[in-house]
C-alpha cells in the first residue's frame, strides 16, 4: 500500500452519466481544497487519463453546478484504458502533474478500472458509486437512482392517464441494463399490474393468463413495466406476443430511453453525492484506500473495490410477491 501522503488528487466521471454527479464534483473539489490539496479535473473519465486531459480546479470551478444535471467533467467508457499500454500512459500523466490519489465516480466497470490500475501503479483511488441502476453492492443508494426513478414515475403516471381514456393496456420500458432496480420502484409506485426484471425469470405463460382474466372481469387499463435487460425487455417484442395471444387487447408502448439520465438530481441524489464525496477525500486523507464509499443503514460504509465489482445488490423476492398482491 502507497504510504505516501496524498496532496494532490483527481477527479473523474466515467462510464453511464447520472444525475448527481455534478454535486459529487463539488464536493470532492470543496472539502479538498479546505483540507490543503490540489484538486485536479479529469475530463471524459479515463480517457482524459490517457489523453493528458487534466486541470487544476478550484473553488470557483465548481460554482453553480449542483442543480445541473450530467456531468461538467464529461464521461466515456475507454477501450484503451483496458489495455497495459493506456494505462501505461495514464500513470505518466498522473506523474506530470503530481497527482497522488483519484476519486473515480461511476459504476461497477469503472471500479474495475481502477481497482487493475491501482494494482499496478499503486495509486489510492477511491470509489463514489454514481449509477442510475443501483446495481453496486454494498450501499443501499446510489447517486443518480432516486432521480432517475421520479422521472419514471413522473412520466408513467402521465401515461396512465391516456390509458385510462382509452382502455388501454400500455408495457412502458425503462431503464436499468441487468438490474430491474428502476422497473420494480417505478412499477410498484405506478400500480403496475405486472413487473419484469432480469432478476426473476418472467413466466410468459403466467403474464398471459393474468393480462386474459383481467380482460375477462373488463379492467381493461394495465400497465406492464419492463427492465430493458430482462428475458423479455423489449418491449416492442413483447407487444408483438401479447398482441397475437390477446387480439382484443388495445396496446400501445412506451420506451422512456434516456430520459431517465437527465434532468436536475433530486434533493435526495444531491444530498447523497454531498455526503459521499467528502467522504471519499476524507479517506485518501486518513489513509483508507481502495474503497467505495457508501450508505448503509443511512451510515457511511466501506467497501473494498474488489468485492464491489464482483458483487451485484439483490432484489428480494418479497418484493415480488407484494407486487402479485398489490395488482391484484
Amino acid at each position: 500500500m502507497n504510504s505516501t501522503k496524498v496532496t494532490k488528487i483527481g477527479v473523474m466521471t466515467s462510464g453511464g452519466d447520472s444525475p448527481g454527479m455534478n454535486a459529487a464534483i463539488r464536493a470532492v473539489v470543496r472539502t479538498g481544497i479546505y483540507n490543503g490539496l490540489e484538486v485536479f479535473g479529469i475530463v471524459r473519465g479515463y480517457n482524459g487519463l490517457i489523453e493528458n486531459d487534466i486541470f487544476k480546479m478550484d473553488s470557483r470551478s465548481v460554482a453553480n453546478i449542483i442543480q445541473r444535471g450530467g456531468t461538467i467533467l464529461k464521461t466515456a467508457r475507454s477501450k484503451a484504458f483496458t489495455t497495459p499500454e493506456g494505462r501505461a500512459t495514464a500513470y505518466e500523466n498522473l506523474k506530470k502533474h503530481g497527482i497522488n490519489g483519484l476519486v473515480i465516480i461511476g459504476g461497477d466497470g469503472s471500479f474495475k478500472g481502477a481497482q487493475t490500475f491501482s494494482n499496478e501503479y499503486d495509486i489510492p483511488c477511491i470509489g463514489l458509486p454514481g449509477t442510475i441502476d443501483k446495481d453496486i453492492a454494498g450501499t443501499d443508494v446510489t447517486i443518480g437512482f432516486d432521480t432517475a426513478v421520479n422521472t419514471a414515475v413522473e412520466a408513467i403516471d402521465k401515461i396512465r392517464d391516456t390509458m385510462d381514456a382509452h382502455d388501454r393496456l400500455f408495457i412502458v420500458e425503462v431503464m436499468g441494463r441487468d438490474a430491474g432496480y428502476i422497473a420494480l420502484h417505478s412499477g410498484i409506485a405506478t400500480g403496475a399490474e405486472n413487473i419484469l426484471i432480469p432478476e426473476t425469470k418472467t413466466d410468459l405463460e403466467d403474464l398471459i393468463a393474468s393480462l386474459t382474466e383481467k380482460e375477462k372481469r373488463r379492467k381493461l387499463v394495465n400497465l406492464v413495466v419492463v427492465a430493458e435487460g430482462g428475458e423479455y425487455g423489449d418491449a416492442n417484442k413483447l407487444e408483438a406476443i401479447i398482441k397475437e395471444r390477446i387480439p382484443n387487447a388495445d396496446t400501445r408502448v412506451c420506451i422512456l430511453g434516456h430520459i431517465q439520465r437527465g434532468g436536475s438530481p433530486s434533493c435526495e441524489d444531491r444530498l447523497i453525492a454531498s455526503h459521499m464525496g467528502y467522504y471519499a477525500v476524507e479517506s485518501l486523507l486518513c489513509g483508507r484506500h481502495n474503497v467505495m464509499v457508501g450508505v448503509i443503514n443511512n451510515k457511511i460504509h466501506y467497501t473494498p473495490l474488489d468485492k464491489a465489482v464482483k458483487e451485484k445488490q439483490k432484489i428480494g423476492q418479497e418484493w415480488m410477491k407484494i407486487v402479485k398482491i398489490l395488482a391484484s
